[in-house]
């Protein structure tokens, strides 16, 4: 029952003002520590090894900072996760392997291997029964790659039967990002502006991939990218 409490009072967090208590501190210390990972993310994707660098070495800051206080003693809403220590130690493998690369000038393994750690906290928090509003924006992301890997340079019918489908998809994965924005964007005219570029792509894409056209097919893909990393770095 009281890790019940605990799932819940955190779903809340993604709609409610953060108040005092053990989840909501941890829950902000995770937010400053998460802001970092995207920051460290978005810049391993520019190419600026410096900036890369600079942005890793703060996340690494942040996680270690968050780590000294709850790795040994989790908070109540992964208390009872037995995977907490391993996926603890795989998020800081793969910052430390990340780092290395960044260091080494090969920024788009550096990102890559970043993308990972999406993934080792998605699961820490889908096995605990906890969705955020990252969460959210990763499954919008998921499917969003999914998409952009499509092969637009043999646009028949059955790659764009796949591409009509998947623009279902994607536009209910976006409802259910901005349906639920995260605390900070309440009162954000930023986040309703970035929302709406989000939106705005999706809707393109949908009206793209019932019409069939290849061309606003085309246009319409390569529109999808820019509104979600805005979207992502601020406030995902």
């Amino acid at each position: 029952m009281k890790r019940l409490l605990a799932t819940a009072f955190v779903l809340s967090l993604t709609v409610a003002p953060v108040v005092a208590g053990p989840v909501a501190d941890f829950e902000n210390s995770y937010n400053m520590a998460y802001f970092s990972y995207r920051t460290a993310l978005f810049a391993t994707n520019t190419g600026d090894t410096a900036k890369s660098v600079g942005a890793l070495k703060q996340l690494e800051n942040n996680w270690t900072g968050l780590m000294t206080q709850y790795r040994a003693s989790p908070p109540p809403q992964f208390e009872a996760d037995p995977l907490w220590d391993q996926t603890i130690e795989d998020v800081t493998n793969l910052l430390d392997r990340s780092k290395t690369l960044a260091d080494a000038g090969d920024l788009p393994a550096a990102h890559e291997t970043l993308e990972g750690i999406r993934e080792a906290l998605g699961a820490l928090h889908a096995r605990n029964h906890v969705e955020t509003f990252s969460d959210r924006m990763n499954a919008y992301h998921t499917e969003m790659e999914v998409i952009l890997g499509s092969d637009t340079a043999n646009m028949d019918v059955e790659v764009k039967r796949a591409l009509l489908e998947h623009s279902a998809v994607l536009a209910y994965l976006a409802t259910d990002v901005l349906s639920a924005p995260p605390a900070a964007a309440l009162e954000s005219p930023e986040f309703a502006t970035l929302a709406a570029g989000l939106q705005t792509s999706v809707d393109q894409f949908v009206d793209a991939a019932r019409s069939g056209d290849d061309a606003a097919l085309l246009e319409a893909i390569g529109a999808l990218k820019v509104p979600y990393s805005k979207l992502f770095l601020k406030f995902g």
